[in-house]
């Protein structure tokens, strides 16, 4: 009799689905006797990590308190325990796992490394030493299910696998709990009484977004001119702009009126035009990042949200593995998708773009390449199609994403004409550009909508060269630079992703390209949550920003910190990759890793001596221990709910601002999420659970009246 371990109750639903006649017991399924299991099965799941690496003090009781003479904290051997909430279940594991009717344990959690560390860790723990074969699929549905099932991988296949995820947790609890405990307990010392958290990743990533808030802090705007003309040919008026080489901008306006003088209702002659032809690809398919980015840029999802929906989908077996880091499939699931694209065509959604110009894309390597598949393919829709008016609409929008940039692939490339026009008066050059768009290939499948950035907009006349005419309209154009944009939730995600390009050094930038970037696919989402929880960051309308408390951090820490650095992410992740391929060894990155945090804490104690830290600034992070709602309408600074008071305050109350919003309104509990749109949109949608006097419930929006400074019910 074999054991199934699954990594939750979902997850096991769908694996006992293609099965008949199955049992359901108190944690646990009982499969009878079939083909692929002749004695029948055992299917549990883990309640995701079942396990916990162990917490300082329960390796030495002076550890239990934080004191810089014990750091570094380095353990003689990691072990893990039981998370205090999930006992039950892993009971009912450890029981199954010595039946003595189970002679094989076959792991069946996500296949990747966050699923072979969940199942592996446990039966270490447990001591349990039968025999492991390992399930490894990238969709849920039936077919893939009994397929995987049909060609189970030798348990010793995965174990670098496990060791590659083991380590990871290992060096993670090393360099994290040390480091936040070596910056907290100094920064302690300097006056400042707040927990600075740091980690391998969290903290260059912190660091990233803590030198855009600078670049924007710092940046001087600077005035500049341009002149525009406008040149009719014959009735044939188009727009062009001066220049001068490379120069098109004046810094003093007076130069600028000068050339103005010269040109004004003068002749013009078209001097030279030149087209160029651009071709554009159809986009690849989705791995998690692009998705996450593509999600927040259209419908401003967070990256935890999109990961979220997506693993719903993959429940509902209507999507592959959501939390894949390629972006290519391979020939076994090209030759499927030509039947997944004819189920789609039945919908109306799809029937302006179905069936697609080519039927498969098989053989094409933009899109069909094993090489570059590693653990899971790319993001696609499965068999199991669903008309996506059926979906929730957070469901329907990140379906219809994915199964988009699928049938886009079966579509030409785009083709544009870029058209450049030089116009002389005065012997003065003006350049007029437009694009034509002579081939709409994939954009018919990807930007009927949403389409922000579309090239087709700017559309020029018919001219020739020496052509002649007026200058029908001139002006002069004020305009100032712009400071960097700040970054959006979807733009962090890339920025992680990508992090090898702000590495000078070649060789490292190559290493982080191929390891994806800060963190993985599986942990980015989760590391923005974490250190908006911390508040390092916050968001207000999609845009990230930098609290005092990260930047704090990260002026103590040091820009050119190993822990500051993605160069020490690049070496990790390059030990770490190795591990996973059974090319490198463990224990001597253990080692490295121990150095690194031992030099982290050396260099912290010795620096902390010049650290220029500004309680005031610390302290006032400490103060928005909760996340600002929205800014105050009268004053514009921040307002924070206050649990002790019921009420959210605004931060002005110090210069006279009075302004509050009770927690409670007609005994009706307001949610954060309510009261931000109250304070950004002057009024709330209609809410229900209001209560009268009488204790009669009744639904009404609320509006912010200005006039009196109060809130009041919507007429």
């Amino acid at each position: 009799m074999k054991l199934i371990i699954a990594e939750k109750l979902s997850q096991a639903q769908a694996l006992v689905a293609p099965f008949k006649n199955v049992k359901k017991h108190k944690g646990y399924f009982e499969i009878p006797p079939n083909e692929f299991f002749p004695k029948g099965a055992y299917l549990t799941f883990c309640v995701g990590h079942l396990l916990e690496l162990v917490k300082p003090g329960d390796y030495k009781p002076e550890w239990e308190k934080w004191k810089l003479q014990d750091l570094p904290m380095i353990p003689d051997r990691f072990r893990f325990k039981v998370s205090s909430s999930k006992y039950a279940q892993f009971n009912i594991i450890k029981k199954l796992a010595f039946d003595s009717k189970v002679t094989e344990i076959i792991g069946a959690t996500d296949a990747g490394r966050e699923g072979e560390l969940i199942y592996r860790s446990l039966l270490i723990t447990i001591k349990c030493k039968k025999p492991i074969k390992r399930l490894w699929i990238s969709s849920l549905t039936h077919n893939a299910v009994l397929e995987g099932f049909r060609n189970l991988k030798d348990g010793s296949e995965t174990i670098p696998v496990f060791m590659e995820s083991y380590s990871r947790a290992c060096a993670d609890w090393l360099v994290g709990l040390n480091t936040t405990r070596a910056f907290t307990l100094l920064m302690k010392k300097r006056g400042v009484r707040e927990v600075f958290a740091t980690g391998r990743v969290m903290t260059p990533t912190i660091a990233m977004i803590v030198q855009r808030e600078h670049e924007i802090e710092n940046f001087k705007p600077e005035i500049f001119h341009e002149i525009l003309a406008d040149f009719d040919i014959d009735g044939k008026v188009y727009s062009g702009k001066w220049q001068k080489g490379e120069k098109s901008r004046f810094d003093k306006k007076e130069e600028a009126e000068e050339i103005l003088k010269e040109i004004k209702g003068q002749q013009c002659e078209v001097a030279s035009i030149k087209t160029d032809r651009k071709e554009y690809q159809p986009p690849l398919l989705f791995n998690l990042s692009a998705l996450q980015a593509k999600a927040n840029q259209i419908y401003k999802y967070s990256p935890e949200k999109t990961l979220n929906i997506t693993s719903g989908l993959y429940l509902k077996k209507i999507v592959s593995y959501p939390r894949s880091d390629s972006s290519y499939i391979t020939e076994e699931e090209a030759r499927g998708i030509p039947e997944i694209l004819n189920k789609l065509s039945s919908f109306e959604s799809y029937q302006n773009i179905l069936p697609a110009p080519k039927r498969s894309i098989s053989g094409n390597k933009r899109f069909v390449d094993a090489s570059k598949v590693s653990d899971h393919y790319a993001i696609i829709p499965t068999e199991n199609v669903v008309n996506p008016a059926k979906l929730s609409g957070e469901e329907r929008n990140i379906y219809d994403l994915i199964v988009r940039s699928v049938i886009a692939a079966h579509y030409d490339k785009a083709i544009f004409d870029t058209t450049t026009i030089h116009t002389t008066v005065n012997n003065h050059n003006f350049v007029s550009k437009g694009n034509v768009l002579i081939q709409e290939g994939w954009r018919k499948v990807l930007f009927e909508k949403n389409d922000k950035n579309d090239e087709d907009k700017v559309l020029l006349p018919k001219v020739e060269s020496d052509d002649q005419g007026v200058v029908k309209n001139a002006k002069v154009k004020d305009g100032k630079t712009q400071p960097p944009k700040r970054y959006t939730l979807g733009n962090l995600i890339t920025l992680m992703k990508t992090a090898g390009k702000t590495i000078e050094n070649e060789e490292l930038s190559k290493v982080l390209n191929e390891a994806k970037g800060l963190g993985t696919e599986a942990t980015r989402s989760g590391i923005i949550k974490k250190i908006e929880a911390l508040h390092y960051i916050k968001t207000q309308k999609n845009q990230v920003f930098a609290t005092e408390k990260a930047k704090t951090l990260i002026a103590a820490i040091g820009k050119d910190s190993i822990l500051t650095s993605p160069e020490t992410t690049a070496v990790w992740e390059q030990r770490l990759a190795e591990i996973g391929k059974g090319k490198a060894d463990a224990k001597a990155f253990m080692d490295l890793t121990k150095s690194m945090t031992e030099k982290v804490i050396a260099e912290a104690v010795e620096g902390s001596k010049e650290w220029v830290v500004s309680p005031s600034a610390a302290s006032s992070s400490a103060k928005k221990s909760y996340e600002p709602v929205g800014n105050c309408p009268f004053c514009g600074k921040e307002m924070f709910y206050s649990k002790k008071s019921q009420f959210y305050g605004c931060t002005g109350y110090k210069e006279g601002c009075k302004f509050t919003i009770s927690k409670k309104i007609a005994r009706k509990t307001l949610t954060d999420a309510q009261v931000k749109r109250l304070l950004e949109k002057g009024e709330t949608t209609l809410l229900k659970g209001f209560k009268k006097a009488d204790g009669q419930s009744f639904s009404a929006a609320l509006m912010l009246n200005k006039e009196e400074k109060k809130i009041t019910f919507k007429k």
